[in-house]
């Protein structure tokens, strides 16, 4: 009952996150109406279609996704009509009858009763197709317990709770509009003009839905709104959660002191802190502790190099599970020693599945995803984790993360960032042992990767990583801060500190990026590292942008890096990781600065090594 209430009290937030800014127009239209028998019924089937739609999406796989799909646009349809109609009698005598009927039902003014009860029910029916893609942390949670352990009635109690939550808020906020509407009518006659103004705003959601802006720019808002309260629920909901930053990257130091502990009421398994969990201890008479099963990989949007794999299809198989997403130069610098475990162990039983969970919204893309796959050389299968729904099943916080599961689909191990490669490799062949392998291939001799994928300097790093954008910037220096989201010309101090930075130029510093106005925009960055990376963009991939680094005010000739030339000048063709300077010197601090004589470039963050 606690989890309950909780899922509850996290619906009614979703009142307050802009996600949910679609959905009100459908609520509000029929607020000129009595609230039991238009409101209510319409709040009753959108909580009944989300919760159902929602149970199917969890435990369904995803042909549910796709029956959602298409009762998406045929909402769209009912409810673009049902507009018109707010808008204009004509149009129901323009329309075809039977469609007209259909149109005047759900939306056009009627006199209260049974008949109309049934309208508003069919609407909010409607409605909680629309609704459905619109969630936040809690709902995923839900989702992913559900996903974890099949449909049960526990599931559909909790979707229930929280779609109850959210129609409570919506209640609310149209009872509120019942009076201020009806104050209106009586001192200003405004009752058509405010049917109208509803048949807008009924049409303004459709266009939103259907361009995508409830699952895109809303869905950010939304997170960026609501995900500090709804995480506060989540604390109660899974206190065993491990704390940390879900974008923490880099090796975690110290041991594991327990197996795998339950959240969600038991429902839902999570690896949680700690390094290797074999480190150094792999050995073949050792009994290696249990840490949970291996979760569902049904919610990856896409797979590629390989067909969807089920958990049922990998019984019998050793699995090596390697969350990473294609601008971490972490897992850049993990991959291959990964590529190299896959070739050597994959005819002998190991399956590697590389889940690309984003950090960045460009990473989402299918193409850009597949274009890094073939250029990073990776040919074991990889999962498009674009919804988080196999992380949050691994209760996993870190990139690159690796979880390693027995031929009984059992996680044995796991280990966060880089290092401890031949430790790793060690529990590898002790899983192919158990598993009944003989004969294994040699240990691999130490795996060394070149370029952007080379092992860090760490003996000579001293600046952390940084981000561009407002969300998660820091030891930015520019005169006056940030300007967020507007376009705005910023200037650099005479000096910087170690690891302070500042923009120059035409800059619009958003979220989680900063985007070049003009031609001469720039960065420059205090650092101390061999290797210096930007993740970077351009606005348009059909428009690359040039620009110039340098170091110290001097062309990085022998320091450039692999996306650089001699004399500082490149381009930024796509969005990825780029490097540009590979110090052959390093340890001293240096000032670094880069120009871009095109506008349109995107800056995400700076990493170093």
């Amino acid at each position: 009952m606690i989890v309950a209430a909780l899922a509850f009290l996290g619906g009614a937030l979703t009142i307050v996150s802009p996600c949910i800014l679609p959905v009100l127009p459908f609520v509000l239209a029929r607020t000129d109406q009595p609230f039991a028998r238009s409101t209510l019924p319409l709040l009753i089937g959108m909580a009944a279609t989300f919760a159902a739609i929602s149970t199917l999406a969890a435990v369904g796989g995803a042909w549910a996704v796709h029956v959602n799909d298409y009762g998406r646009i045929a909402a769209m349809v009912v409810l673009a009509v049902s507009a018109l109609a707010l808008l204009s009698h004509r149009f129901a005598d323009w329309i075809t009858r039977p469609l007209v009927a259909f149109g005047a039902r759900l939306a056009a003014d009627s006199t209260p009763g049974a008949h109309g009860i049934g309208r508003s029910l069919v609407l909010g029916i409607a409605t909680g197709f629309l609704w459905a893609p619109c969630a936040g942390p809690i709902l995923g949670l839900i989702l992913t317990a559900a996903a974890l352990h099949g449909p049960s009635p526990a599931t559909t109690l909790l979707l229930l709770a929280y779609a109850a939550g959210a129609v409570t808020s919506l209640g609310i906020a149209a009872a509120a509009s019942t009076r201020v509407f009806t104050a209106m009518k009586r001192s200003l006659g405004a009752g058509e003009w405010v049917r109208r103004a509803l048949g807008v705003a009924v049409l303004a959601a459709v266009a939103a839905i259907a361009l995508g802006w409830d699952t895109g720019a809303l869905t950010r808002l939304s997170t960026a709104n609501t995900s500090r309260l709804e995480q506060t629920l989540i604390d109660h909901i899974a206190p065993a959660q491990a704390s940390g930053s879900m974008a923490m990257q880099g090796t975690l130091t110290g041991t594991m002191t327990g197996t795998m502990t339950g959240t969600m009421s038991g429902a839902m398994t999570g690896a949680t802190g700690g390094d290797l969990m074999t480190a150094r201890e792999a050995v073949p008479d050792r009994v290696l502790p249990v840490e949970g099963q291996l979760p569902s990989l049904s919610g990856a949007v896409a797979w590629l190099n390989s067909p969807p794999l089920m958990r049922q299809e990998l019984r019998g198989k050793v699995v090596l599970i390697d969350f990473w997403t294609y601008s971490c130069i972490n897992c850049l610098r993990a991959l291959p020693h990964v590529r190299s475990w896959y070739e050597r162990y994959g005819g002998q039983g190991l399956v590697v599945i590389g889940v690309h969970a984003p950090e960045f919204a460009f990473e989402k893309n299918e193409a850009n995803v597949e274009r890094a796959v073939h250029e990073l050389g990776i040919k074991y299968p990889v999962a498009l984790d674009n919804n988080y729904a196999i992380w949050q099943g691994f209760n996993n916080h870190y990139w690159p993360a690796h979880y390693f599961i027995d031929a009984q689909g059992q996680i044995r191990g796991h280990h966060f960032g880089e290092g401890e490669y031949a430790q790793s490799e060690e529990l590898i062949r002790q899983l192919l042992v158990e598993a009944g392998a003989s004969h294994l291939a040699a240990e691999a001799a130490a795996t060394e990767g070149t370029g952007v994928q080379a092992a860090s300097d760490e003996s000579n790093v001293g600046s952390p990583e940084t981000y561009i954008g407002y969300e998660r910037a820091a030891n930015f220096v520019s005169p006056g801060g940030a300007v967020s989201d507007a376009p705005h010309r910023y200037s650099a101090p005479p000096e910087l500190q170690l690891n302070h930075w500042a923009l120059t130029g035409a800059w619009r510093v958003e979220g989680e990026r900063a985007v070049a106005l003009s031609a001469g925009a720039g960065i420059v960055f205090r650092f101390q590292a061999r290797d210096l990376h930007l993740v970077l963009g351009p606005s348009d991939p059909t428009h690359p942008v040039r620009f110039r680094v340098t170091i110290d005010g001097h062309v990085p000739d022998a320091d450039r890096g692999g996306d650089v030339q001699a004399d500082g000048t490149g381009s930024v063709r796509e969005q990825r990781l780029y490097q540009l300077l590979r110090q052959s010197h390093p340890g001293a601090v240096h000032t670094f600065a880069i120009q871009f004589l095109d506008p349109g470039a995107q800056a995400y963050s700076f990493t170093f090594g």
